[in-house]
Order: structure tokens, then sequence, then C-alpha cells
């Protein structure tokens, strides 16, 4: 499982020009998933998402967590990150889960997310989305479990 994970501001999603998902601040979340990835995995994933340190304290430093922070998450499937150009120019998404897999896997890290208290908005698996994102820093963060 791969996830870029960016601190954002003011984050629209939007499917056929219909406002799908929206949130304040916080994170907005890219998440591949690979044919071998588990339900461990989606657990890995969130619980790494929830801890991330990556909001910045009254001394400026990156020390508070989306959580310390009061914002929400934009989750968001995005099977491109697996995407092999190594041979040539045009992508490769073999490494990429098929949907009928990675979608169960993609619901389950928000499942574990809203578990915990948090506020996660989702996109539209499989759709064509169109995200208005607002970075914050910038700050990305890649990680994969």
């Amino acid at each position: 499982m791969r996830a870029v994970i960016q601190r954002v501001r003011e984050t629209t999603l939007k499917v056929d020009g219909k406002l799908i998902s929206q949130i304040p601040a916080g994170l907005a979340v890219y998440l591949g998933v690979a044919p071998s990835d588990t339900e461990a995995n989606a657990a890995a994933m969130a619980k790494k998402i929830a801890a991330l340190r990556i909001f910045e304290d009254s001394q400026g430093k990156m020390n508070l967590s989306v959580r310390d922070s009061g914002g929400e998450i934009l989750l968001i499937s995005q099977f491109t990150l697996y995407g092999d150009c190594s041979h040539g120019n045009r992508p490769s998404f073999i490494g990429a889960a098929r949907p009928e897999h990675a979608k169960p896997l993609y619901e389950r890290v928000a499942c574990l997310l809203q578990e915990q208290g948090f506020t996660v908005k989702t996109g539209v698996f499989g759709a064509d989305m169109k995200i208005e994102q607002y970075n914050d820093g910038p700050v990305t963060i890649l990680y994969e479990c």
C-alpha cells in the first residue's frame, strides 16, 4: 500500500462537476493498493496517517498530528501510484491491485480512521475526480507499508 500524504487547506473533490467531498484543513491522502496488500496493510496505513506529526505547533515545529490540529482527512483512491514508467514513456499499471481487491482495502482504511474519531471524506472509487487542493507548506510525505 502506498500513500502520498499532503498537508492541505480548503480542498474539494468533484465528479462530473458535482461536489462530492470537501475539507477545510487537514490531510489529503492519495492511496494506492497493491495486489499483495491485506487488512494488515490497511491497519498499518490508518495508524500512520492518524499519528503522522506534520502540523506545526505554537513554536513552528512539526509536532502535531491531524487530530491535534483539529483537521479532517480526504482519502482519495489513486491506482496510478503504482504506475511503472521504467520501460518507455507510457506507464504500466500492472503493479496496482484490481478494483475488486483494492476497493475494500481503500474502504477499510477510511473505516479504521473513522473508528478513531476522525472526520474522513472520500472520493468516488474508480471515478474521474477533479481535486482542487490548497497545499499547506507545502508538506508532502510518501509512505509505503
